[in-house]
């Protein structure tokens, strides 16, 4: 038997590190050649890495969260014949180097089994207790308390009625916490109605959301402008609902016509088409457009993103918004499909509010926020008329893009969706 160290592999891309978001086996598991082992996070993408050799897992180099370097020490697997670790299967594990935010434990070989002291007896004088907990109200006279044999076995030798004791357990039920508050609160039922509740939960920042507060912090340095412009959609509208009447398949949405004028846009202006590196001093403008769609997931907020929406017919535009937003909710999208793209859109939908101030998609230097659409009444110079209206709030890197360049694009998106027609006119 040996001791078979695994590294961390080189994902690829220039990646450094990676943030071990899950542990997909645990210690004295077995593991087969392929299997896999742990998922990692770089950027924005989750990776699972498999086992190289078949093996039991005697030590793990940190917890979720925890950030190793690539070529560190990730697992070690106990394996039949020698090992690529000095030592026999019966040495103790020696402790690999730590990760980048939290020392690693050190492994050791079983020790022996302890025998556990005996419980000691139920019947013993309570601790005192600081506080009675927070609880479930008192139960109506007559009503036989839920508490297990033990507890009521303590309360009688203790000279206690049931009756006053407010358990915190499910369906009230008292437990030995709740007959140890009530005694060292001198036999004074907890007071009944809403209580103070002053307890603190620490939840740790990692995997996914860690990412999104590193890339917020990172758009909160850049000076940013916003644009809010209202647009008339009723003809867009209409032309969507006639479309989706006449063909079966994905239904059209106003996102897939969005992504359209945005093409036929940045044609006209293609410095919004760009990435900023600040430290280089360059913008690279791009050829091709590539459309992020901000998209929630169960985990935290992603942007999948259209490839070359320029080489796309309205419908193609609509499948792609639809099968890589699935693929980010669900899990599955691959590290190219959620990088890389140059300009992004992002709604609320239904959920939208009338205005918004989209944080820009670094390095992207452009950002189109979708707002609610909703019927509105709108003067039409001679009288109010019901039009089915939204708003976009565009925001734009100030570094790159001024004012008046971000006014024209947003004017030129405006005219588009409200007249739809001239987003299908070629030249």
């Amino acid at each position: 038997m040996g001791i078979h160290a695994i590294r961390m592999p080189d994902i690829g891309e220039g990646i450094a590190e990676a943030e071990i978001a899950e542990w997909l086996v645990k210690p004295g598991d077995t593991l087969r050649e392929d299997d896999p082992m742990v998922a990692v996070m770089t950027d924005k993408a989750t990776v699972e890495i498999p086992s190289p050799v078949t093996g039991t897992v005697v030590w793990q180099a940190g917890q979720p969260g925890d950030v190793i370097a690539v070529g560190a020490e990730l697992i070690r697997l106990e394996v039949d014949g020698p090992g690529n670790v000095a030592g026999d299967a019966g040495a103790a594990v020696p402790a690999a180097v730590p990760p980048t935010s939290a020392p690693a434990p050190a492994a050791a070989e079983p020790a022996k089994a302890e025998p556990e002291p005996a419980p000691e007896p139920q019947t013993q004088q309570p601790k005192p207790a600081a506080a009675a907990p927070s609880a479930a109200p008192l139960r109506p006279e007559g009503e036989r308390p839920i508490a297990s044999p033990a507890v009521r076995a303590r309360a009688r030798e203790a000279g206690v009625d049931l009756r006053l004791v407010r358990g915190s357990g499910p369906a009230g039920r008292i437990g030995h916490e709740d007959l140890d508050a009530f005694i060292a609160s001198g036999g004074v039922p907890a007071p009944s109605g809403p209580q103070a509740d002053t307890s603190v939960e620490e939840i740790r920042v990692i995997g996914l959301r860690r990412k999104i507060a590193e890339r917020m912090e990172a758009a909160n340095r850049i000076p940013q402008i916003t644009i809010v412009e209202e647009v008339d959609a009723t003809a867009l509208e209409d032309l969507r609902a006639r479309l989706n009447a006449q063909a079966k398949g994905v239904k059209l949405n106003p996102l897939a016509f969005i992504a359209r004028a945005i093409v036929r846009a940045v044609r006209e202006q293609p410095i919004l088409n760009a990435h900023y590196d600040a430290d280089a001093g360059l913008i690279h403008r791009f050829g091709g457009v590539h459309i992020g769609i901000a998209a929630q997931t169960p985990t935290g907020l992603m942007v999948p993103v259209v490839r070359h929406a320029e080489a796309l017919d309205l419908r193609a535009t609509a499948a792609e918004i639809a099968r890589v937003g699935a693929a980010a909710k669900e899990g599955t999208a691959r590290r190219d499909e959620l990088t890389g793209s140059t300009i992004t859109i992002t709604s609320l939908g239904p959920l939208g509010a009338i205005a918004s101030t989209p944080i820009l998609n670094v390095p992207e230097v452009a950002i189109v926020g979708v707002n609610r659409l909703a019927v509105r009444p709108f003067w039409n110079g001679t009288a109010f008329e019901p039009r089915k209206m939204m708003n976009l709030s565009c925001s734009f890197d100030h570094r790159v893009i001024d004012g008046w360049d971000a006014a024209v694009f947003v004017a030129r998106l405006k005219e588009l969706l409200e007249t739809p027609a001239l987003i299908f006119v070629e030249g």
